[in-house]
């Protein structure tokens, strides 16, 4: 498995553009992108720290999984991304160590990643978000 970095760390939160000037003025950093990502029913906006960015997400549906994660556990860390080459051959190797992948094949994700997520309950307890750039 190749592992380059931390591809991002995604934040719930409740109102994006609150925490937008929030972060802003915080870190002193600006947000760079924001998105929709219609079929996952969230709303996005990125802050880029050194090689890492900062996600932060809003949902844009009260079924959407950022909404229910932030009525279940209110806002913060919801998961950690990894920058991955190869990311099919990645979630074959982990199905074969008998990890729950929560994404059996990648979708696309904001920024045009290739995306998957790994099941808490196979990783501690953390939502493991797995990233390719198929442009590099």
């Amino acid at each position: 498995m190749d592992i380059s970095h931390i591809e991002h760390i995604g934040i719930a939160v409740k109102n994006l553009d609150e925490s937008i000037e929030k972060y802003e003025k915080l870190f002193n950093i600006k947000c760079y992108a924001i998105e929709e990502v219609k079929d996952q029913k969230v709303k996005t906006a990125f802050f880029k720290i050194g090689q890492t960015k900062i996600e932060l997400l809003e949902g844009t549906d009260p079924e959407s999984a950022i909404s229910k994660f932030i009525e279940k556990r209110g806002e913060g860390v919801q998961h950690i991304a990894f920058a991955v080459k190869n990311i099919d051959n990645v979630l074959d190797e982990l199905k074969n160590k008998n990890v729950q992948l929560i994404d059996e094949k990648p979708r696309r994700g904001a920024e045009g990643l290739s995306i998957a997520f790994l099941h808490p309950k196979s990783t501690g307890g953390v939502l493991i978000e797995l990233c390719e750039n198929k442009n590099d």
